[in-house]
Formats: C-alpha cells, sequence, structure tokens
C-alpha cells in the first residue's frame, strides 16, 4: 500500500469545522499559520490601498472590488486563500467559487515553494486571468497573465502595469510603490 494512500483526504466540508487559517490542496491540509509577519501584513495591505484607490477612480466603469483573504473554493478539495484578490461578480456565498479577475499571493519562507508552483498551477487552471507574486526579500515583483492557450506568461514589471479586467475595466497602478517604506 502506498504511502499517498494513508494520507486524510480533506473537503470543504471538513475545512468550514476547523478552527484557525487553513488551506486544502487536493484534500491535504495546510496550516496558515504562525500570522504574516508585519511586513507582510504592511505590504498586502499597501497592496489593497493601492487597488481599492485605483478601482474607486473607475467609478461606474469597473464594478470590480478588492479583498483580502477570502476563501477560494476551487473543488470541493481544493480550498486557497490567496493574500488579495480581486472580482467583478457578486460574491452570494461565505467563498468564492469562480475565478478571480486577479490573485496575489505574498512570499514568505514558509510557503514560497507552495505558491510558486502548485497555486501556480490551480491559478492557471482555474483560469485566473492575472497572478502575482510579491517577493518581500528581494522586492521583486512577478505578474503573470494567462494567454490565448491559457497558459501563463510572465510580463515585465515595469514603473506602471495596466490590467485589463472584465467589462471592459482597465486599471493601471504602480505596483513597485509598495515598497517605499
Amino acid at each position: 500500500m502506498s504511502a499517498f494512500k494513508l494520507l486524510p483526504n480533506y473537503s470543504y466540508d471538513d475545512y468550514i469545522m476547523w478552527e484557525g487559517r487553513w488551506e486544502i490542496i487536493e484534500g491535504i491540509a495546510y496550516a496558515m499559520s504562525p500570522m504574516p509577519s508585519p511586513r507582510h501584513q504592511n505590504l498586502a495591505g499597501e497592496l489593497h490601498s493601492l487597488f481599492l484607490a485605483s478601482l474607486k477612480t473607475k467609478i461606474g466603469e469597473c464594478k470590480c472590488k478588492v479583498y483580502q483573504p477570502i476563501d477560494l473554493k476551487i473543488s470541493e478539495h481544493t480550498v486557497l486563500n490567496p493574500d488579495l484578490l480581486v472580482v467583478f461578480q457578486p460574491i452570494l456565498k461565505q467563498f468564492i467559487d469562480f475565478a478571480p479577475e486577479l490573485v496575489v499571493e505574498i512570499l514568505s519562507p514558509a510557503t514560497a515553494i507552495k505558491d510558486r508552483s502548485i497555486k501556480y498551477d490551480h491559478y492557471q487552471e482555474f483560469g485566473i486571468p492575472y497572478y502575482i507574486i510579491v517577493d518581500p526579500e528581494t522586492e521583486k515583483i512577478e505578474i503573470y497573465q494567462l494567454d490565448a492557450s491559457k497558459t501563463y506568461q510572465r510580463l515585465e514589471t515595469t514603473e506602471t502595469n495596466t490590467f485589463y479586467l472584465s467589462n471592459r475595466c482597465q486599471i493601471t497602478l504602480s505596483l513597485v510603490s509598495i515598497f517605499n517604506d
């Protein structure tokens, strides 16, 4: 018998009963503790403010909203918590079960491998148009956009980047400004 068959296989129904912060990926539980570092939290706040301010300038044009961690239910056995996401559709449940316009992950030593591989693959397969990875250590930002073949292509991070969201909504912002603290 393989060791994989001995691993528990959790579902969303299990997940909602747990205390604390968790993710499940293909039925495997991942603890989201300890709490993110102060630097991580500061960057998350800066990004939230930046996206929120940019979206507010689009009143009437863009109905997108920005959220900090909210459950993203990919399937019954995969629930992720991006650090930040932008959605166009209204959220009618305690979770999102549709592809947001954009997700952001802020790397930490404990999550970097998962964010760059497992989550990257899930976000791409789920059809999330933009995936942004923020590295607090190197102060680098990676921007990925789905191409016509539904594969992420890395975009150049410049002083200002433009994101083309649903309903012809486009926002331009300076992501690199989050490191000016």
